[in-house]
């Protein structure tokens, strides 16, 4: 970090300009270059106040030499946290999300937000409460802001979510646009009843009586989040589909291109819209559908018993595969599930031996109610004759069940000579990382519920907010994968890094806070992301404040 006078002459005048800039190294295909952006305009700043920042710059790794020069009693406060915000405000350039998603007061709000989002999670007064610990006025040049305006940033983004997901897919791509996209379907549940969007459907999560939204992610082939869509609470998921789709064709501009999505996904009438698009799927068939080609000859069961194997039946592949650590794991899943059974009938019977005059009809809805719930009523029948309780296995059906333990088959009508056996396999294993998305923005590092918003551009705009997090907690966790941390505490431990406020005499030093030389463990972090720190920052005025807060400072005022 240093100061640039830069003169420029017109007539016979000269003018000189006085920048606080830094230099930073930007990371392209072609290797690396060193670049420098300005931070601070310093030409209608006092002479004196300049000189005092060029002596700071001067002496920042010194600072006791620093204070014996300037012969006052000098006071150092800690300020602001810096470390994780100028990290995170360095991986979204490299992604090109600032210039992406513009730097109006909406765009910059909605930057915090997603920053945010990585280091505490929770609501927008959660993140204006954040944005006081940290620098966000500084570093991000935003005006104070309340809730209120983060909740109005949110409807933006909403509107303009198509044109940011268009620009950041071309700005990852370019003119080498994937032709293979991974398309999953996951449900939130709602802690409230108000959400416009919030309906009664299928709840993955569990969770009776709670209403909750349906969230679909599209996905490159590496795992990219490319695209997110909030539906209806009762949306189904194959109705799901339709809008990607459309979204691949149009408006990412993708002619020749693959849809990997789950046995539920893509279905008949998915095929169909995919075969008008011009698109290829690749998919699996359930169970059931497995059953029904064996018994019309078109699968023969000794074809899953070899390590892959490839059937071709009215112009569609079908890959077949038996997992044999799978089907042990359901084998003694059953087998523990149908002993449990057993047992709690032995103890039914025993309390119906010891207590005569025990309601046995009572006793039996108990271990129906077992047998439910354990998911074996398919093989086993629970009867009761004579106050005796039995629990009697249908060996025929399980043995037909255990045929197909471990076993799936695939179903393509990519050309073999396009896509072999073993490229269809380990594609569709790629839905794996759709899976860990979301299992990072429901429940884990991201938590996208509880949601705190009722309308539906919120909504959206909130879950948008959560994709764009995750793109960037992908990286983070790429540079930081051999360092032994993980992303949460790796930015836990860059919050720990602050600026120092200084005065002298009671007077704050200028327009700059200094930043003081990172710790070891800290440095790692930076260096494994070709990020320097920060030596100085300029000091910006104003407090963020909650909407609560404001009325009682402007009447301290």
């Amino acid at each position: 970090m240093h100061i640039h006078r830069v003169k420029s002459k017109r007539g016979d005048k000269v003018y000189t300009q006085i920048l606080l800039r830094e230099s930073y190294r930007e990371r392209g295909e072609h290797g690396s270059k060193v670049k420098k952006r300005t931070l601070l305009n310093l030409t209608k700043y006092p002479e004196s106040v300049i000189s005092a920042i060029e002596l700071a710059l001067k002496h920042k790794d010194n600072l006791p030499e620093l204070e014996h020069l300037l012969g006052s009693s000098v006071k150092h406060t800690q300020g602001r946290s810096v470390g994780a915000l100028w990290v995170l405000l360095h991986v979204c350039r490299d992604l090109g999300l600032d210039k992406i998603i513009g730097s109006s007061r909406h765009g910059l709000l909605c930057l915090w937000m997603i920053m945010a989002r990585l280091i505490e999670q929770g609501s927008r007064l959660s993140a204006v409460r954040l944005a006081d610990e940290h620098a966000v006025c500084e570093l991000l040049g935003v005006e104070p802001f309340t809730e209120d305006d983060l909740y109005r940033a949110l409807d933006w983004l909403c509107e303009q979510q198509d044109s940011i997901e268009q620009k950041l897919f071309k700005k990852t791509y370019g003119e080498k646009a994937p032709n293979l996209f991974l398309y999953d379907v996951t449900s939130s549940y709602l802690e409230g009843e108000q959400n416009e969007l919030g309906d009664w459907g299928y709840n993955r999560d569990k969770k009776r009586g709670k209403k909750q939204i349906v969230i679909g992610l599209l996905c490159s082939d590496d795992g990219t989040p490319v695209s997110v869509r909030v539906f209806k609470g009762n949306t189904n998921d194959l109705k799901t589909f339709g809008a990607q789709i459309e979204k691949t064709a149009e408006e990412f501009g993708c002619r020749q291109v693959t849809m990997v999505g789950d046995r539920g996904m893509i279905k008949s009438a998915q095929v169909e819209e995919l075969k008008e698009a011009g698109f290829h799927y690749i998919t699996a068939i359930t169970k059931p559908q497995i059953r029904a080609m064996l018994s019309n000859g078109v699968l023969q069961l000794g074809l899953f018993d070899s390590d892959l194997c490839e059937v071709e039946h009215e112009g569609i592949r079908y890959i077949l595969r038996r997992n044999p650590i799978r089907a042990a794991e359901l084998a003694g899943s059953r087998d523990q599930r149908i002993k449990v059974l057993q047992a709690y009938a032995e103890q039914k019977n025993r309390y119906l031996a010891e207590h005569p005059r025990a309601d046995f009809y009572k006793a039996t809805q108990k271990v129906w109610e077992k047998e439910s719930k354990l998911q074996v009523s398919d093989f086993v029948t629970t009867t009761c004759k004579d106050r005796i309780i039995r629990v009697e296995i249908d060996g025929a059906y399980l043995a037909e069940v255990e045929e197909l333990d471990g076993c799936y088959a695939l179903k393509t009508d990519l050309a073999a000579e396009y896509a072999p056996m073993e490229i269809v396999h380990d594609r569709y294993k790629d839905l794996t990382q759709v899976e860990q998305a979301f299992r990072t923005c429901k429940t884990g590092h991201l938590e996208v519920r509880p949601l705190y918003v009722r309308k539906e551009s919120r909504t959206r705009g909130h879950v948008f907010v959560v994709m764009l997090a995750y793109l960037i907690r992908r990286k983070l966790a790429d540079a930081w994968r051999d360092l032994d941390v993980t992303v949460e505490e790796g930015l836990k431990k860059l919050s720990t890094l602050c600026a120092m406020e200084h005065e002298i005499n009671g007077n704050q030093t200028g327009g700059m806070l200094s930043v003081p030389q990172p710790r070891p463990s800290l440095a790692r972090l930076f260096s494994a992301l070709t990020i320097t720190p920060p030596s100085a920052l300029p000091r910006r005025t104003g407090h963020v404040d909650s909407r609560r807060k404001l009325p009682s400072r402007r009447k301290s005022k």
